[in-house]
């Protein structure tokens, strides 16, 4: 049969369409529907025999199910019960989750020292590491200078070469050998590299105010032709036909990984004929004997440590310290000064966290005190700082100072009428720094750089291809000083583990793309138990 209609008939006798499905069931008022679940049948849950509980919970649900709405209100109405259950509550409070920033992303550094200090100072199980720091020896033998001069004359030359050499004192040094090595290597006459003064350095020193000029061209007589000045006759025709002469920066133009004979000027140029000029050299030398005089205690033997905690490199890593408001001002105007416009391109995004997770953020002078007690360096050490102007020195430096009070610079070491000559000239003042590190017991970097870089290789040269430097695992300390429940014996045994793998290191063979001014081995040393034939061949 078909479904009653309840349309007036049009005279055809056509079914009509089957009913919707009801969206909810619905019990009428004053109509009875028999069915399963229907209060009378006598299957069903509402019987004979209903409990009284069982009736009142049936008419609770039949009035749920006649209002729909209220479904929206009962997540409401049960957080209220939960609420009202557990006591009164103030809904014009937003609650507040804190999550806990990731481990070494946040500086805490001064309340772990707060913490370890006094086990720190209390600890004397173990003599001071100066006299026991280098101690594994390399398994291929210690390494010897190994660079050969020409002994033959120079053909005519082929032209000239000019260059300008930017940046600062290891920068420009970099220019320097790798022009030397061009010249060279096409049969150019050199002429002596000219300074870019720049606005970070502020530096108008020429070579000859920080190199020994008459020195460096003796040296690379019978390799490389050099002269001060291009003669006038070459310049004017070339100046006439092109109007003008553009001389681009000369620092980074040469692969690392160039011929032996590219190379071995190269090793030439910075291992040997680069000595700085006399008035440099005589104020370093003394003060190197100066930090011997005052670490006596331990033979001679002093620390160097490469500090880059100036406000221009602090506001350039974009790390947030403990400074507080006045922090925050003084690098956004630090930024602003060296680099308009850098950092506030829009769209840029600084993570402050993330760059100290990664090991990017410069070490401030307490952490490198920490660092250096947790690796066995005593209060008695010896320690010479080699640094620009520290930011915010009398607060920064005060911890280092507690950790090691014969800590030296060279303004403390030096008179100020011994500095007076070189105070205003930063190249110069670096170059003083340059020849204190060089001849430390151990010199400690902290930030990266063409200062350390250049160091390390240096170093090489002079003591058997060990570089004697500590190299700091930084991602490493930032999890160290970020940990909140590390005790001194476990921060010491990690920091002496980091100390024992910069002495396995100490000697390394340069790859095909490092740098020879950071790895001199084998390029410009070869082993000290073999002779120089192998080099002699080389160099031919």
């Amino acid at each position: 049969m078909h479904a009653y209609n309840r349309l007036p008939s049009s005279g055809h006798s056509s079914p009509s369409p089957p009913p919707s499905p009801l969206r909810s069931p619905r019990l009428r008022h004053g109509r009875s529907k028999t069915g399963r679940f229907s209060p009378g049948h006598p299957g069903g849950a509402g019987g004979v025999g209903r409990t009284a509980a069982q009736r009142l919970a049936w008419s609770f649900l039949s009035l749920l199910l006649r209002r729909q709405g209220v479904f929206l209100f009962a997540p409401l109405i049960y957080i209220s019960g939960m609420l009202l259950y557990m006591g009164s509550a103030s809904f014009d409070v937003v609650p507040v989750i804190k999550h806990r920033p990731a481990p070494g992303s946040v500086y805490r550094s001064p309340q772990l020292y707060a913490r370890l200090r006094p086990e720190m100072d209390a600890d004397n199980s173990s003599a001071d590491a100066i006299s026991t720091i280098w101690k594994i020896p390399y398994k291929g033998g210690e390494w010897k200078p190994c660079v050969n001069k020409s002994s033959q004359g120079l053909p005519e030359s082929n032209g000239y070469i000019y260059v300008e050499a930017n940046g600062g004192l290891n920068q420009q040094r970099t220019s320097i050998c790798n022009a030397v090595a061009v010249a060279g290597y096409l049969n150019a006459t050199l002429v002596i590299p000219n300074f870019h003064y720049h606005s970070i350095w502020k530096d108008p020193s020429k070579f000859k105010d920080i190199y020994d000029e008459e020195y460096f061209v003796n040296t690379l007589k019978n390799d490389v032709r050099i002269v001060d000045r291009i003669p006038e006759d070459v310049v004017l025709p070339k100046l006439l036909e092109e109007k003008v002469i553009r001389i681009s920066p000369f620092a980074n133009r040469l692969s690392f990984d160039a011929p032996p004979v590219v190379q071995r000027l190269r090793c030439l140029a910075n291992y040997e004929a680069l000595r700085f000029s006399s008035p440099l050299l005589t104020i370093g030398e003394s003060l190197v004997e100066r930090m011997r005089k005052r670490s006596a205690i331990n033979g001679g033997k002093y620390v160097s440590v490469h500090l880059r905690f100036e406000e221009d490199m602090v506001a350039f890593s974009c790390c947030v310290f403990d400074g507080g408001e006045q922090e925050r001002e003084d690098m956004i105007a630090a930024r602003e000064r060296g680099w308009k416009g850098k950092f506030t391109k829009p769209g840029r995004i600084i993570r402050p966290g993330a760059i100290r997770i990664n090991g990017k953020c410069p070490l401030t002078p307490l952490e490198v005190g920490l660092m250096l007690r947790g690796m066995g360096f005593t209060k008695n050490t010896s320690i010479f700082l080699a640094s620009g102007k520290i930011y915010n020195a009398e607060k920064t430096m005060a911890p280092l100072l507690e950790m090691f009070p014969n800590l030296h610079t060279k303004e403390t070491l030096a008179s100020e009428e011994e500095l007076a000559p070189f105070r205003n000239y930063s190249s110069r003042m670096a170059a003083i720094d340059y020849t204190v590190c060089l001849h430390s017991e151990a010199f400690v970097t902290t930030q990266g750089g063409n200062f350390p870089h250049f160091l390390l290789g240096h170093r090489r040269y002079l003591y058997g291809g060990h570089a004697k430097t500590i190299k700091p695992d930084k991602r490493k300390l930032a999890l160290l000083f970020d940990n909140p429940n590390i005790g001194w014996k476990s921060f010491k045994r990690q920091l002496l583990t980091m100390r024992a793998n910069s002495d396995a290191k100490g000697v390394e063979i340069k790859r095909p793309n490092d740098s020879i001014y950071s790895f001199p081995c084998p390029d410009c040393m070869c082993h000290a138990n073999k002779t120089d034939n192998s080099r002699s061949s080389s160099a031919a």
